[in-house]
């Protein structure tokens, strides 16, 4: 859903949401809200979430959950806010790539602390898409100041990126992102096809006599 700027997230969370039973959703910890956790347990569905370091809680005890996998601890705990009183579940998991010890925090007891872990991580790809279009396709700087060139430059900039997925997802091209939107700049006006690009060695390149590929491959 797409706001005007002063209007906070989670009031769009929470007014706007359709939440759906048995379903699970994945937040960060900006989205913490009480109430809207009990909306989510109140419809049978379920939320995981980073814990805010400012949440007061009681252990009660420890999950059922053997240790491994990176799993350092999963307990059972009790917030000391009445705004929501059911039991939750705490699962904290040390994240190799930053080195941080990470606390997440569930109402869903049934699956295992390490696919809780995984939807968790799996939330961090949202960040990693917009990070990559705002480091590698100059979003920042605008071609119209009206909301819909805005708009249009946004959406173009978005389908531009899953073009270059699906065409490295199904080419099973192995180098980065990156560097498939190098080759594909640098050659966008020239009369090659995607396979020969896609193939494009060092000796091949000097065939096509494209000079500006040396500053990718070299």
């Amino acid at each position: 859903m797409i706001t005007e700027g002063n209007i906070s997230d989670i009031r769009i969370a929470k007014d706007k949401l359709n939440i759906k039973p048995d379903s699970i959703y994945c937040f960060d910890r900006a989205y913490t809200d009480l109430e809207l956790w009990s909306n989510i347990d109140f419809s049978k569905s379920y939320f995981v979430t980073k814990l805010k370091n400012n949440l007061k809680y009681t252990v009660l005890g420890q999950h059922l959950e053997a240790m491994k996998d990176g799993i350092l601890s999963d307990k059972k705990i009790k917030l000391e806010n009445k705004k929501y009183e059911k039991n939750l579940r705490m699962i904290r998991f040390l994240d190799e790539k930053s080195d941080e010890v990470v606390s997440i925090v569930t109402n869903n007891f049934k699956l295992s602390a390490k696919t809780i872990v995984q939807i968790y991580k799996t939330r961090w790809q949202i960040e990693i898409f917009f990070r990559w279009i705002k480091q590698n396709l100059q979003i920042k700087t605008f071609l119209g100041t009206s909301k819909n060139a805005v708009m249009s430059q946004v959406w173009i900039a978005m389908i531009y990126y899953l073009l270059l997925t699906y065409i490295k997802y199904q080419s099973k091209y192995e180098k980065s992102l990156f560097y498939l939107h190098r080759i594909i700049k640098e050659a966008l006006l020239s009369r090659l096809t995607l396979i020969d690009l896609l193939s494009a060695t060092p000796a091949r390149i000097s065939d096509f006599k494209i000079k500006e590929f040396q500053l990718v491959f070299w």
